[in-house]
């Protein structure tokens, strides 16, 4: 049997643990989609998912050094050089001196950037929102039910998947 996502999928489950294939591939294919819809959501913006990604790490990590800032996006320095860039030169991420050393420069959300997230989360959460008008208060109970189940597949690395394919170390897109 073939999937919507064009897989193969089974209705059993692999080993007995997990989704079936098919409910993975389903599962996939939602958030992937609404994933697309709420970034159309925003739709304003000029950013890319890096760009967004980043800034999204300096709010919650910064001051950051570029080095700290690539690392924690898993991406090479010099791609975050370039991720960084149109954030600085539109006002978004702003470079100060290390205090620690004076080579390094800390990058910090500026108020024009915590402005920008603050809008596409903003953007993003009506989106949803509307799109839960729709269902029954029962729909409503079962997907909030849901949250934690969703929230528990987020705190495993994703190195711990052994199918899982290591993205490139200079790759310029990541997720938020």
């Amino acid at each position: 049997m073939t999937g919507a996502g064009g897989e193969a999928a089974s209705a059993s489950r692999p080993g007995g643990d997990g989704l079936s294939a098919d409910a993975v591939v389903r599962l996939r294919l939602v958030i992937g989609r609404l994933n697309r819809q709420m970034a159309r959501a925003s739709g304003g913006q000029d950013l890319t998912v890096a760009q967004l990604s980043a800034l999204v790490r300096v709010e919650q990590h910064g001051p950051l050094r570029l080095g700290e800032l690539a690392a924690r996006e898993a991406v090479a320095v010099p791609s975050m050089v370039r991720t960084i860039a149109p954030l600085t030169a539109d006002g978004l991420i702003a470079k100060s001196p290390d205090p620690t050393d004076g080579r390094s420069q800390l990058l910090e959300l500026t108020p024009a950037g915590l402005e920008t997230i603050t809008r596409i989360r903003r953007e993003r959460s009506a989106l949803l929102a509307h799109r839960s008008a729709r269902l029954t208060a029962q729909q409503c109970r079962d997907l909030e039910a849901a949250l934690p189940l969703l929230e528990l597949l987020l705190d495993e690395p994703e190195a711990a998947c052994p199918s899982a394919v290591p993205p490139p170390r200079d790759r310029d897109a990541s997720g938020s």
